[in-house]
């Protein structure tokens, strides 16, 4: 059913051109706004400076002051510029330098939050250089370390993350030196969230603990509980679930005993959101309900009431979510006009589309649902706030999108995108971007439609290091929001390139280029899949592709299989040749997923071999049937695959070709690259072999989970120490996360192997080895082999007796984690775990290989050929995977 609302289009004429399919929530602002950076500051003891004004006159200017904190609280943002540069204008005309300093301050909080980066850091700079020339003071200190505060968050926002964590440094110093433990906690947190979002993860978690045992030491007060759940929500943002859940009860506990309504709500808020992400309905549901039953602000209310809606639709709870929904509007209607109100409403409507969309509910209409976005539209207009206007426009233009109305949905998302622009709102303008694209190419207009996909690809590669310090959420609605857009760009350039007539784009005059383009996109979605998984874009591109395949290796080719909704696409990059080449397979996404975990069933079924060969050649003649004759008339050794989705959970080596009756490791070496650009090949020839082994053989119980005994572990380890010297060993009680520090900073090793039990799933927090006393985590993994002092990597980091977690379709990128985490050059780990002497051979002929100079693609492939001989069945021979550099 269409709905027509020309009435009030007038009031929104076109201009030049230029959401999300699922909705997650976006009534609270990023971390860094709501937690620390709201409140105003108005010292009441401030100093007086120049000359002396009437009390009057000082009483209007505090009073201009007080208002622009009320409208800033409220969200108010445009209001609160104007009344805020008045009340600098004043306290300058009055000589008060201080006051004017701290109003600048605040009047920059405020531009930031209207986009106005220029003028915002204009503001800024005045207010420190006012500071500056004033008298030494405490309250000049504590206001210069405030100041500095906004300042650090300015330049997270641009982007110039390590300034910010300077920036916050010098803040942090001053607190200590004019004794301000709270505002001192609050800074720590920033700068820890930021560490994170660098990469520098170690440096991090210490800032963080040092942040909880300060916090320990303090009396409890409703500070100290909105500090506890400033902490767990920052924690909740980097992914690390279980710790904020603890950190958040803390939170709540205190906020109970004080019987503070305010905080004990935020404190449940926050602890919903993360049993929501740990996927507890059970538990998120009743912590919504226990927030409603406190009396809190109608606003707080309205939060928890989307929250709870969005469940409800998320969990398929149509007439609950319905009779909810009367609810809502009622109390958004008893809201004054502010950011949150224009939030809550596009909230609002994105899930009300949800409900009709996937129900089989009449109410509300489509016209009802967009009259919500064109008040919210109104509202963000009157409010002088382009941010919530460009957001209450783009999902008006989504909503006309899914009631295929393209050209009002066209018009308004043009709208959307040139507000977004204008205010340098870049995690808007890709949302925007892609939904253009999507229009255009709806309506047949490929060469426009590539066009603002590549936008929207470029404008996310430009996000890349910002994504959590933007919008938080962007990191945990990955599949819906980030993901798309690089699988239906790698579509669009695919298809375009078969198609003979269709019209080349400017900056992509030959079919060769949209090749190189989409392998290029492909290679992307790699490196933002892992940031996804670690909360952070800490890995780097070490060198462009064809570097590495043109100069390491004339008998290696890359396979990058790209998993489209209807087809399996191919590309080939052979060395002999400049062209890559290209190949489809008809073949619907479900169909493969469907092959890849029966296969996967059978792989673990050692009776299955038969069962294995069935499955794995269908997947051969998708994959590899297409490309034989390339690779047999170009003489390839070697295969290196960059796997696309759950082609990661099988090895490659078990493809079956029917016709020759062999497994593809009995053609050509194998290896597998998370992304070529990750690595940095270089041959083992020229280094001496020494080897770091530890492992565990004994049964053990860690973190209520049992893991039987591996009875071939210390025969294992034996076998590599004697094949390898000089060597080190840690067995069982050895083996504990500190004796592995001590004994990697203390040598060199090339090579470190790890047999224990171990689990590669897509959740990091499942992701894990097992020590003797804990569970090494895979955002702990770095502070093992990063933290070495070596002045080189290590060459190659062995985990045998690790599996992927069954039914979790991207469980290896666990497995590409930890590679990536290690900054080993290569990773050789199991993806099931094979408790037999199959793995002491295995791994006794892998290392001889290694020393007469094999890569170490050979080297593996030696050692599974060596298997087969002993015995044919797939189990034993074929959970080997080489990830990184093959060489």
């Amino acid at each position: 059913m269409l709905f027509e609302l020309s009435k009030f289009w007038r009031r929104f004429p076109s201009r030049s051109r230029h959401l999300p399919r699922k909705w997650q929530r976006h009534v609270s602002l990023s971390i860094l706004v709501t937690l620390f950076l709201v409140g105003m500051i108005l010292p009441s003891t401030a100093q007086r400076v120049g000359v002396k004004s009437q009390t009057s006159d000082l009483n209007n200017t505090e009073n201009l002051a007080q208002q622009g904190r009320i409208l800033y609280e409220t969200e108010k943002f445009g209001d609160a510029v104007k009344i805020l540069k008045q009340a600098a204008r004043n306290y300058a005309a009055e000589g008060d330098k201080l006051r004017q300093a701290m109003a600048l301050r605040n009047l920059s909080l405020a531009e930031q939050e209207l986009g106005l980066w220029k003028e915002s850091q204009a503001a800024i700079a005045q207010s420190l250089s006012l500071l500056e020339n004033l008298e030494k003071s405490p309250e000049r200190s504590l206001l210069q370390a405030q100041t500095l505060d906004v300042q650090g968050r300015w330049q997270l926002k641009q982007g110039q993350t390590e300034a910010a964590v300077q920036t916050w440094q010098q803040a942090a110093n001053i607190y200590t030196k004019i004794g301000e433990p709270t505002q001192f906690i609050r800074n720590r947190i920033n700068s820890a969230q930021a560490l994170q979002i660098l990469g520098l993860f170690p440096q991090s978690e210490k800032m963080l603990s040092d942040i909880q045992q300060k916090l320990a030491t303090q009396a409890e007060s409703p500070l100290k509980a909105t500090a506890l759940r400033s902490l767990g929500d920052v924690l909740q943002a980097i992914g690390d679930l279980d710790q904020s859940k603890q950190i958040l009860q803390q939170s709540l506990k205190i906020a109970l005993s004080l019987q503070a309504n305010q905080q004990i709500a935020e404190a449940l808020i926050s602890l919903a959101h993360t049993t929501r992400l740990q996927g507890d309905t059970q538990a998120t549901f009743s912590f919504y309900q226990q927030a409603l039953n406190i009396s809190v602000p109608t606003s707080t209310r309205v939060q928890l009431l989307l929250n709870q809606f969005s469940l409800l639709v998320e969990t398929k709870q149509w007439h609950t979510a319905a009779e909810l929904s009367s609810q809502i509007q009622s109390k958004i209607n008893q809201l004054p006009p502010s950011r949150m109100t224009v939030y809550a409403q596009v909230n609002f409507a994105q899930n009300l589309a949800r409900l009709k969309q996937n129900s089989t509910l009449d109410s509300p209409s489509w016209l009802d649902i967009a009259q919500i976005l064109v008040k919210a539209i109104e509202q963000g207009q009157s409010l002088e706030d382009k941010r919530a206007e460009s957001y209450a426009m783009g999902t008006l233009g989504w909503l006309y999108e899914q009631t295929e109305q393209l050209a009002n949905a066209e018009d308004f998302t043009q709208k959307a995108l040139l507000i977004a622009n204008n205010i340098q709102a870049s995690d808007m303008s890709y949302q925007w971007q892609w939904q253009l694209g999507r229009l255009l190419k709806s309506q047949g207009n490929i060469k426009e439609a590539i066009t603002l996909y590549n936008a929207a690809y470029n404008t996310l590669q430009s996000l890349r290091s910002d994504l959590m310090a933007v919008n938080s959420d962007v990191q945990f609605s990955f599949r819906e929001k980030v993901e798309p857009v690089y699988r239906e760009l790698v579509d669009l350039l695919l298809q375009t390139n078969k198609d003979s007539s269709a019209s080349i784009s400017d900056d992509l005059d030959s079919n060769q280029d949209y090749l190189q383009k989409a392998r290029y996109v492909i290679e992307s979605l790699q490196l933002a899949e892992l940031d996804n998984f670690f909360r952070s874009a800490c890995l780097q591109p070490k060198q462009t592709i064809d570097l590495v395949i043109e100069k390491q290796d004339p008998q290696a080719t890359f396979i990058y299989p790209i998993i489209l909704p209807d087809r399996i696409e191919v590309i080939l990059k052979l060395p002999s040749q400049e062209k890559l080449l290209h190949y489809e397979t008809i073949v619907a996404k479900a169909q493969l997923e469907d092959t890849v975990k029966e296969l996967r069933k059978y792989l673990l079924d050692v009776t299955a071999t038969i069962k294995v060969q069935e499955k794995s050649q269908k997947i051969y003649d998708w994959l590899i049937r297409p490309i034989e004759p390339e690779l047999t008339s170009s003489d390839i050794k070697t295969l290196v695959f960059v796997l696309d989705g759950v082609l990661g959970s099988i090895p490659m080596a078990v493809l079956y070709d029917q016709q020759q009756q062999k497994y593809l490791v009995e053609k050509y070496a194998i290896a597998s690259a998370p992304g070529l650009q990750l690595i940095n090949p270089k041959p083992l020839q020229n280094i001496k072999l020494s080897v770091l082994t530890g492992g565990i053989g004994e049964k053990r119980q860690i973190e209520n989970r049992e893991f039987p005994t591996l009875q071939n572990v210390e025969r294992e380890l034996a076998e590599i120490t004697s094949e390898v010297s000089p060597s080190r060993q840690l067995f069982n009680q050895a083996f504990t996360k500190t004796n592995l520090q001590k004994q990697l900073r203390s040598k060199s090793f090339s090579v470190v192997h790890i047999a224990t039990h171990g689990e590669f799933s897509s959740n990091p927090e499942e992701t894990f080895i097992l020590m003797w006393d804990q569970l090494l985590k895979a955002k702990d993994f770095d502070q093992l082999v990063k933290l070495n002092d070596q002045t080189s990597p290590i060459e190659l980091l062995v985990l045998s007796a690790c599996q992927t977690a069954r039914g979790d379709k991207r469980a290896a990128l666990g497995l590409a984690g930890i590679a990536v985490r290690a900054g080993a050059r290569s990773t050789l780990a199991t993806l099931w775990s094979v408790d037999d002497k199959s793995v002491t051979q295995a791994m006794s002929q892998f290392y001889q290989q290694l020393k007469t100079g094999m890569t170490k693609s050979e080297a593996l492939q030696s050692a599974q050929l060596f298997l087969i001989k002993q015995d044919k069945r797939p189990y034993f021979w074929s959970p080997y995977i080489l990830l990184g550099n093959w060489l």
